[in-house]
């Protein structure tokens, strides 16, 4: 069996980021920058007021208090056309541009107007209150790289430099093949032998929850040649197929052959993990990939998120440090294991007095999908560790957004 890390390796050998696009900007949101993002001029683009109130020349507010004369105001938005001359100051506006001659700007809330002139309370150091031309970035600064997911900030960012379109990564086609004659709907009431398909809409609602909402999932009986049919069709038009149940050594487990009978070439099947021990990886074509994902739903989970939520954000453009995030957190409890595989034990996390901890959340066996309700994510352990005393840190790799 392939160690978790390699079996990564080998995803990410053989993954590469999808084509780009061009996209308005406010369809962009989530998507992953396919180019960079420079600055188009300076940011900001003048000298410009940090506050209301009066810019002034220093020199002349040394002997504070002191009074100067009103000499016009500067709103935000408009040209700083006035200048500021010895003895005289003039009302401006947060964001508003510096006017000549001023070289600092003191606040509304230490002055006071008086029939054309303003009286000063306390003296201001030059550049006080002032944001300087190109402070926060020069004119061809780097703003966002290649492969940045987009959100709120970075939207902001690109709606500042002018970028009403952006390219982008295209986003993966993902289906969902779940396998088992005894899978039966959501809204059948199941008899005794059947149980109804949870891994479909549970995986369904992972990808949607990390940014790939739209996959379907469709049940598939224990045939080998309906399973490889599925894929055949699965294969024209998506990126990732994520196939659940079938890949064990099972009499009934026909989910390999099938792969290799469309012409897959499976890179790893088995890894050194519990839960998710029968995982499988298959490669098609130049970048369309196969996962298998055991039945049970706890197990299904766990190498989704493993491989190929982390393959999926690398077709999305990502970097490969940023496709598989883990938190470094302490235990707010202890926990134990059993040697021989790494285990991925299910755990909530808990904001203390101290910062973020975890919490250790039992479960029964790889089928317990209600623990997996009451988890955030799973704790990774490596074969040797058997116990992990309280306050250790711990690598926590999270299955949802917090909180």
């Amino acid at each position: 069996m392939f160690a978790p890390d390699a079996a990564w390796k080998i995803v990410l050998d053989s993954v590469q980021p999808l084509e780009s696009v061009r996209s308005p900007l406010m369809e962009a949101f989530g998507f992953c920058l396919a180019e960079p993002v420079r600055a188009d001029r300076d940011i900001p683009p003048t000298d410009r007021s940090a506050m209301d109130g009066y810019a002034v020349r220093s020199e002349d507010l040394r002997s504070a208090p002191c009074a100067l004369k009103l000499a016009g105001e500067i709103p935000a938005g408009s040209p700083a056309k006035l200048r500021v001359r010895p003895g005289c100051c003039i009302r401006i506006y947060t964001g508003a541009s510096l006017p000549a001659g001023a070289d600092a700007v003191a606040i509304i809330e230490q002055a006071q107007e008086d029939n054309g002139l303003v009286r000063f309370k306390t003296s201001v150091q030059p550049g006080q209150n002032i944001l300087r031309r190109g402070e926060d970035a020069r004119k061809g600064a780097l703003l966002l790289s290649a492969g940045t997911r987009i959100g709120a900030a970075e939207t902001g960012i690109c709606a500042a430099v002018g970028k009403a379109q952006i390219r982008v990564h295209r986003r993966p086609r993902v289906t969902i093949l779940c396998t088992g004659s005894e899978l039966v709907s959501v809204d059948e009431r199941p008899a005794g032998h059947a149980i109804r398909n949870s891994a479909g809409p549970t995986i369904t609602a992972a990808l949607a929850q990390w940014g790939f909402p739209g996959a379907r999932f469709v049940t598939l009986g224990d045939e080998r040649r309906t399973i490889a049919a599925a894929l055949r069709r699965a294969l024209r038009n998506h990126d990732v197929i994520l196939v659940t149940g079938g890949i064990s050594v099972g009499r009934y487990d026909f989910v390999p052959e099938a792969i290799r009978a469309v012409g897959g070439e499976i890179r790893f099947h088995g890894v050194a993990m519990k839960p998710g021990k029968p995982s499988l990886y298959a490669a098609f074509g130049t970048n369309q990939h196969i996962f298998g994902l055991p039945g049970n739903p706890l197990s299904a989970l766990t190498a989704l998120h493993e491989y190929a939520l982390p393959a999926l954000r690398r077709l999305s453009g990502q970097p490969p440090e940023r496709c598989r995030p883990s938190l470094f957190l302490p235990l707010a409890e202890e926990v134990e294991s059993k040697p021989g595989r790494w285990r991925y034990q299910l755990a909530r996390l808990e904001a203390t007095a101290r910062g973020l901890a975890v919490t250790p959340v039992g479960s029964h066996s790889s089928a317990d999908l209600p623990s997996a309700g009451g988890a955030d994510g799973v704790i990774r352990m490596a074969p040797d560790q058997r116990r992990l005393p309280e306050g250790e840190a711990v690598e926590f790799r999270p299955w949802r957004p917090w909180p």
